[in-house]
């Protein structure tokens, strides 16, 4: 990860120096001290320069002065827009721009002048989640090619302040370094055993850990997830992750429950071979639950919180579960398995009813990269989400614009419930082309009860395909900043 430093506000000897400065600002604007300062010691060369680039400070505007003197290798000016509406998102976006140009640099420092210590903090965030790589498996990269920023220092007049607003979002990060890693792990890696001993790991900082493997589960009565699990040679895992932080509450904690599917084929109805290998990141809500309960402990949320991800492969052997046949949930309820590919859906029927029977919690939040049809319905900018609560679906609503992981409302409703009907069971896994991901969401409210519940389809959001502020290509962890987002604005005492 990227180290992050703070320091007092003074102009840098030598390397990279960023300024973040405000629309239509000037050197005698709040965010224009080191501006003047690095202008009068380079006899007018920045200033010089930003005038022929015509910067302005627009939103999203990015200029880089190569060598103007005074030991600077480079200056790189970054537009904040006007600085009365300056968001913790743009500061964000800010941070990730400022290191996509910082790549050839060891070091640099940023001038955070005219910013509040949150803000300051929201830049840093986004220069380390832009600054991600999983390279663990590239050996013959050349040393040209690989980014050499290794630290970036805020410079800062309430130096004490920005460290103790940037601890808390270091937290943060961490968790979501570990969603994306396990999401970008290659199949062969990363099976649900494995899985499940990386997740133990967490114990160290302050998680306590449970592991269920197919005999507890068959003892159980997961019917559900074992039949998905049934055609592997990889055995199936549940886990139970728990953060008690505020041991003194009696509220009931909250509960995310995450799909875990560490490779899906399709199983029996098999998928194209074309992109299955896009199929690895099919754990992308596991992983989130997984970021998130590790957010939770690195900043050291003063909420209780369960996690709980059902682990499973879905492939098609011999002994693969067939179209037609009937599972027993561990609900009691029984599925007619129409199609062997709308598996997510089974994991988490037996994985939230034992949630909510273990634990009575609070409400119940799953992810899943569940559909194509959500993928079909917002693409690859919106995650949807189903909600039977008005309440949690909108502090959930007000995380996502707040955070800038962006969710909306989907419907529910007796019509759709209707279209998974089965003939011979309770009811059937799939409803039929036509609203896809909603009578997924529906056969899932079949397993909460009256529980307040969400249900976010994250299929289309979890893998990014380009590059943007904050995000590299590859696996995005989304959820876990929404979630915690959420957590902290409303559940935190």
């Amino acid at each position: 990860m990227l180290d992050i430093a703070v320091a007092k506000s003074a102009l840098p000897k030598s390397g990279a120096l960023v300024l973040l400065l405000e629309e239509g600002g000037t050197v005698d604007s709040p965010t224009g001290a080191l501006w003047k300062a690095a202008d009068e010691a380079t006899g007018g060369a920045v200033s010089r320069a930003l005038a022929v680039a015509e910067f302005k400070g627009k939103k999203g505007q990015a200029t880089t002065i190569l060598a103007p003197g005074a030991g600077l290798s480079r200056v790189i000016a970054v537009g904040l827009g006007k600085l009365d509406g300056l968001t913790g998102n743009t500061a964000e976006a800010v941070g990730g721009t400022a290191v996509a140009a910082l790549a050839k640099e060891p070091a640099a420092a940023v001038s955070t002048a005219g910013l509040s210590p949150d803000l300051a903090a929201a830049v840093a965030l986004g220069a380390v989640l832009r600054a991600y790589r999983f390279d663990r498996y590239r050996t013959k990269e050349k040393a040209e090619d690989k980014p050499k920023l290794a630290k970036l220092t805020l410079l800062a007049d309430n130096a004490a302040k920005v460290k103790s607003a940037w601890t808390p979002q270091k937290g943060v990060a961490e968790g979501v370094f570990l969603a994306r890693d396990l999401v970008s792990e290659p199949p062969n890696v990363l099976n649900p055993p494995e899985m499940a001993r990386r997740i133990e790991k967490l114990s160290e900082i302050g998680l306590k850990i449970e592991v269920l493997g197919p005999k507890e589960m068959k003892k159980l009565g997961f019917g559900a997830l074992l039949g998905v699990a049934q055609g592997s040679s990889q055995e199936a895992r549940m886990v139970v992750m728990h953060w008690n932080g505020a041991p003194a509450s009696k509220d009931a904690p909250l509960c995310f429950v995450g799909k875990g599917v560490t490779f899906d084929t399709g199983g029996i109805s098999i998928k194209p071979a074309g992109g299955m290998e896009d199929m690895k990141w099919d754990m992308g809500g596991s992983g989130t639950v997984v970021g998130l309960m590790a957010a939770l402990a690195g900043r050291k949320a003063k909420v209780n919180a369960v996690g709980l991800v059902g682990l499973v492969e879905n492939m098609p052997d011999g002994n693969a579960q067939r179209p037609g046949d009937v599972v027993t949930t561990y609900s009691g309820q029984t599925v007619e398995v129409i199609n062997t590919d709308a598996e997510g859906r089974l994991v988490l029927a037996d994985v939230l009813w034992y949630a909510q029977e273990k634990f009575n919690p609070r409400f119940m939040i799953d992810l899943a990269t569940l559909t194509g049809a959500m993928m079909v319905a917002l693409g690859h900018e919106t995650a949807g989400f189903f909600a039977n609560d008005d309440t949690i679906a909108t502090q959930l609503f007000d995380a996502g614009k707040a955070t800038g992981e962006a969710v909306w409302r989907m419907p529910l409703g007796e019509a759709y419930d209707k279209l998974i009907k089965s003939d011979i069971a309770d009811m059937k896994n799939i409803g039929g082309r036509a609203g896809g991901a909603i009578t997924a969401a529906q056969f899932i409210q079949r397993f909460v009860n009256d529980k307040p519940w969400i249900h976010i389809d994250i299929a289309g959001v979890a893998w990014s395909g380009k590059d943007t502020a904050t995000i590299p290509k590859g696996a995005t962890a989304f959820g876990v900043r929404l979630l915690d987002r959420m957590v902290a604005d409303h559940y935190e005492g």
